[in-house]
């Protein structure tokens, strides 16, 4: 495994939870420490959501299904995160948005 790499990772995912919560109505902006404590939330409810259902949820299998868990995920962070405040509508428009970008600036290596 490399750890630069990941580190790396969660860093450009905290700045792209930054932005969004900068972006987005429904989601709240975060300081860093929080948005990086946010991606390595979202990154392990995601991993357990995929182990638990299978890998057709997978964010990267981009799907109505995809959408919608990675919505719940990011919905479901805020009760983890101190900082973290998202509406339903926010975690729909978040999971949108990031998925977008991800397009562009991926976070992980496929």
């Amino acid at each position: 495994m490399d750890w630069l790499g990941t580190i790396v990772r969660f860093i450009v995912s905290a700045l792209v939870l930054m932005f969004v919560g900068f972006l987005l109505p429904g989601f709240s902006t975060m300081n860093f420490f929080n948005a990086l404590l946010a991606a390595v939330v979202i990154a392990a409810l995601g991993w357990v959501a995929e182990s638990t259902l299978g890998k057709g949820v997978s964010p990267f299998r981009r799907g109505l299904v995809g959408f919608i868990v990675s919505a719940v995920v990011i919905w479901a962070a805020q009760f983890i995160v101190p900082g973290m405040h998202v509406t339903v509508f926010g975690a729909l428009l978040a999971a949108f948005v990031i998925g977008i970008i991800d397009l562009f600036v991926p976070t992980a290596v496929r």
